[in-house]
């Protein structure tokens, strides 16, 4: 259940359209079930905004499917993250076999380059309250087209969030060029994500030009120097450009949910 549900039950309470004990059967549900191996967190909506997300690295397709199921059975939409292609087919496999006993059949997706499994259909973004002229609430730029993979994934849920985004790849500091055509449209963006790997100095010059919050996403991509991603993490950290923001590596999801929040201040 989510925060628009719960008030539209109440609503119906009040309005006598919905009885207490009805409501009461819908509230049943307890704020999380006790799999064994999980904890589906029913609740996470009410309080934060957004489903639990499901961290697809260490768990089996059995367990995934297994969480999605009774996360799906709350919540119109889904989401497991870092799901290779391997374990989303073993998946996809399960979901379709379990089909033919299903009271409700679930639409599943995989996306391969942000490797997230989809149960549920995402929403169409629409233009915000504070968008100018139709322009996105978020863009998320990149230095280099190896670090699309984790634009993607915070994309990904950013357009589950029902916010508009737009991406911007490969516009990174060596040339520096190719970003100047872009910005005035981040200028007028709420929220700015920017994601780097090597030194990660695209971020520090981001955030020296804009006025609106911006989300810094070190990246493991780089020669042995940058340390799977710590070079273009502490260069983040140390930043000149006073108030960036610094989410961990390749942490695409965090720069998303940070993004979500900072526009429902």
């Amino acid at each position: 259940m989510d925060k628009k549900a719960l008030q539209n039950l109440l609503h119906l309470v009040q309005q006598g359209r919905v009885n207490v004990d009805e409501a009461v059967a819908k509230l049943a549900v307890l704020p999380y079930e006790d799999l064994g191996f999980a904890k589906p967190d029913y609740h996470r909506a009410i309080r934060q905004g957004f489903p639990e997300v499901i961290f697809g690295e260490g768990k089996t397709a059995a367990q995934i499917v297994g969480i999605a199921c009774k996360l799906r059975s709350q919540h119109a939409l889904v989401i497991a993250t870092r799901v290779d292609q391997t374990k989303a087919d073993e998946a996809l496999a399960m979901m379709k076999e379990g089909e033919s006993q299903a009271t409700e059949k679930i639409e599943v997706e995989y996306l391969s380059q942000p490797r997230c499994l989809i149960f549920g259909k995402l929403p169409t973004p629409q233009s915000g309250p504070n968008t100018k002229d139709g322009k996105p609430q978020v863009s998320i730029i990149t230095a280099g087209t190896a670090d699309i993979a984790v634009a993607e994934e915070a994309a990904l849920l950013l357009v589950a969030s029902g916010v508009p985004v737009t991406c911007i790849y490969d516009v990174g500091v060596a040339g520096i060029k190719r970003l100047f055509d872009a910005l005035e449209l981040l200028r007028e963006t709420r929220v700015t994500i920017v994601i780097a790997g090597m030194d990660g100095a695209l971020a520090s010059f981001v955030a020296g030009l804009i006025e609106k919050p911006v989300i810094a996403v070190p990246t493991s991509v780089g020669y042995g120097a940058s340390f799977g991603g710590v070079a273009p993490l502490l260069t983040m950290l140390n930043s000149c450009a006073a108030g960036l923001c610094v989410v961990n590596i390749d942490n695409g999801f965090g720069a998303a949910m940070a993004a979500v929040r900072m526009l429902k201040t």
